[in-house]
């Protein structure tokens, strides 16, 4: 297990709106965890909250402020305060994120706006609320503010995310962040796929190399050609393997073993990138070697490869995520990534997405924390109460990171049904930071008798 980094001089990024205009839901979103309370009821929030968050790979300290109003509401003074608080917390940042919401503009809208006038040169605007595109037309007009440059998001559905994360770490310095020695070992990645879908030229991408032989002829690679590169400050192994066919097309020993080293790479792996050739989509091979690295409780990444020579259709990656998901069931946590491994369009994405999975993966949650989650997990949604399907859950405790193993403790194992089994795992996943990764969930009694469930 690696140990954890402690990071010191982090840069701040603030979160700041009126109330009810989405920043604890952006600020969770962020965190990939429920950290801040959401409501629709204004004003919930009031002191700052602030947490670490790890955002395109990169560390920060990120601040949630309570909701900007113009005039007090609160018959305790609470506002007043809250409104202090806020524009105290904004001096500290080096990065004001400011939330607005798309449609009409308030009076406390535009009071904000001018109080951050003086912030301009760290200030960066989201607008919140425009799912599937709607009202993206009226966020735009928003730059009539004197706005040089807005980002149009859904923070409740994640749309856009992705692009406002990589504009936050590309106006912070993270010169004066200092580590304490970790003694981390690289990342490991493995390169799997059908033949000739990219993943020799994604290696010598990574690398700055042509370590792998780059060829039309499928089949080109055989030995598993290592590599090793840095991406913000972390160093990567990369492994690239021969493609992987169906059994019946293997006629060959040299390809038979090959393909062994190629599966045997998935247990030196930390994440598995699978590559898609774009044009051909998936196979039923595709769904085996995933099957392989799921069962494993690896990391994986699908990488549409060869997306540059795609028609440029609108809502041709949504439709191809769409296939991806109904044919990989099981997979819809796994992220999509659009890339070409010959121009380098989508790199960058693909490799802070890893070091986003990686950091889940090695994520270790204290029992306590977990039990209490799991208490309230219990109100939310009991266990049967019928005498023949009823059960007890005592405890539960993580058994493993990399891969990620949780074990509860129940009275009656064998009563556990797989939907039960379903819901916890749903959610680790949306609440302990596991958000990207397989999770293998075991039922344990205390007699000893257990069983186990895939991740």
């Amino acid at each position: 297990m690696e140990t954890t980094i402690k990071y010191h001089d982090l840069p701040v990024v603030v979160l700041t709106g009126r109330p009810n205009v989405g920043k604890s839901t952006l600020f969770n979103r962020l965190l990939h965890r429920r950290r801040a309370i959401t409501d629709p009821s204004p004003g919930v929030t009031r002191d700052p909250v602030e947490a670490e968050a790890h955002i395109a790979g990169k560390p920060l300290r990120l601040i949630d402020t309570g909701g900007f109003k113009l005039d007090s509401t609160s018959s305790t003074g609470l506002d007043d305060v809250v409104r202090e608080k806020t524009l105290e917390t904004l001096g500290r940042a080096d990065l004001i994120v400011l939330i607005l919401e798309a449609g009409e503009i308030t009076t406390e809208d535009q009071e904000l706006i001018e109080v951050l006038r003086r912030h301009r040169n760290k200030l960066l605007v989201a607008v919140n609320k425009t799912e599937g595109g709607r009202r993206e037309a009226e966020a735009w007009n928003l730059l009539s503010y004197g706005f040089s440059q807005i980002y149009p998001i859904s923070a409740e559905h994640g749309d856009n995310i992705a692009q406002l994360e990589e504009a936050i770490v590309s106006r912070l310095d993270f010169s004066r962040v200092r580590t304490e020695d970790s003694g981390d070992r690289p990342i490991r990645i493995a390169l799997l796929g059908k033949p000739n879908t990219g993943k020799s030229t994604l290696s010598n991408r990574l690398t700055a190399s042509s370590a792998s032989i780059v060829s039309a002829i499928p089949g080109t690679t055989r030995d598993v050609v290592e590599g090793a590169f840095s991406w913000k400050d972390r160093e990567f192994q990369v492994l690239d393997t021969a493609g992987i066919r169906r059994k019946a097309k293997v006629t060959e020993n040299i390809e038979y073993y090959s393909v062994n080293r190629a599966i045997k790479s998935i247990d030196n792996a930390d994440i598995v990138f699978l590559l898609i050739d774009a044009a051909e989509g998936l196979s039923d091979q595709d769904k085996k070697i995933t099957a392989l690295a799921h069962n494993k409780g690896r990391g994986i990444i699908l990488a549409l490869n060869k997306w540059d020579a795609m028609p440029g259709i609108k809502n041709s990656f949504q439709a191809a995520c769409d296939r991806i998901h109904f044919f990989f069931g099981q997979l819809e946590f796994a992220p999509i990534i659009a890339l070409s491994a010959m121009t380098g369009d989508g790199v960058d994405k693909l490799l802070n997405t890893a070091l986003k999975m990686y950091r889940q993966l090695t994520t270790q949650v204290e029992t306590g924390k977990l039990n209490q989650a799991l208490e309230q997990w219990l109100q939310e949604y009991p266990p049967p109460s019928a005498p023949r399907t009823h059960f007890k859950v005592r405890y539960a405790v993580q058994k493993s990171a990399n891969p990620v193993v949780f074990i509860f403790f129940v009275s009656r194992p064998q009563a556990v049904k797989e939907a039960y089994v379903a819901y916890l795992r749903n959610k680790i996943r949306a609440e302990l930071g596991f958000s990207l990764v397989p999770i293998t969930v075991e039922i344990r009694g205390s007699t000893g008798d257990s069983r186990e469930t895939g991740p």
